[in-house]
């Protein structure tokens, strides 16, 4: 459990290099830390000194069928033995095909032949890094028609047949249900209790008829409520508060991180 952490990202660099604030642990997105030299990596390199780090990246391309991209593996691995993070995390999800990159999270349909491929590429990528990896679920927009098991069914099963570990995003999780028309406490529940290695928290733009997962503002109270639940749900687990746009001041997310501080205190009390 490593506690409380934050997105570490470039407007935020000179507050944590000279002040090295009190957070617990710093997420990094992995592409913008794979080339050896560099400002990016010189700048990890200093974190790494002083914080546990997690790896979160978005190349898996966990949901088609082709082969895992080793090259990029190949310098992840590099990265791995470099900086020894805790874990990591990618998303439940395809984002691109030949060699094209959609520079989005696309959706997979949660069918048998769906969950027998994402396992094996799982245990592709698993086996080539000599680690279990930890896999984010989508906010998505639409249910597919082939579609014959639902997220939570989907996910435990793979978590099975795999050994990976589930990066619950509560954000992610009521906006998919809000969207699909579930009950995203019911769909907390479905999941098995030794799955989540992670909890994200971010921020989303409601649209009355729909939300869009932007990340670009504060935890709205109904996330905050799920995640109390979640937290009920899966005990003590490592927090992590995102934000990729309308990037506010370090304090003020430092600020916001005690939130969740808080939540998981007293619903652990509680139990």
């Amino acid at each position: 459990m490593l506690g409380f952490g934050l997105g570490l990202r470039s407007q935020h660099y000179n507050d944590v290099l000279t002040g090295w604030p009190d957070v617990d642990w710093f997420e990094l997105i992995t592409e913008n830390y794979l080339a050896p030299g560099g400002r990016p990596r010189a700048i990890l390199r200093q974190v790494r000194e002083h914080y546990p780090v997690v790896l979160h990246g978005l190349s898996f391309n966990i949901g088609t069928a082709e082969a895992p991209d080793f090259d990029y593996l190949k310098q992840l691995k590099a990265l791995i033995e470099e900086v020894q993070p805790a874990w990591v995390s990618d998303h439940l999800c395809w984002t691109g095909l030949h060699g094209k990159t959609s520079h989005d999270l696309l959706p997979i349909a949660y069918n048998q032949e769906t969950l027998d491929q994402v396992a094996g590429k799982v245990s592709q990528i698993q086996d080539y890094l000599g680690h279990h990896i930890v896999l984010e679920n989508p906010s998505v927009y639409i249910q597919f028609r082939s579609a014959s098991m639902s997220e939570a069914e989907f996910i435990n099963t793979l978590v099975e047949r795999t050994g990976c570990q589930i990066l619950l995003d509560v954000n992610n999780l009521y906006v998919s249900c809000f969207n699909l028309g579930l009950d995203p406490y019911q769909s907390l529940q479905a999941l098995r209790p030794d799955c989540v290695a992670q909890f994200h928290l971010a921020g989303h733009t409601h649209n009355s008829s729909h939300i869009i997962d932007t990340h670009d503002q504060a935890v709205s109270d109904p996330v905050w409520e799920l995640y109390a639940a979640a937290c009920k749900r899966f005990g003590a687990t490592a927090t992590l508060l995102e934000r990729d746009d309308k990037i506010p001041p370090l304090q003020e997310l430092i600020a916001e991180l005690a939130q969740a501080r808080a939540i998981q205190q007293q619903a652990l009390d509680i139990q």
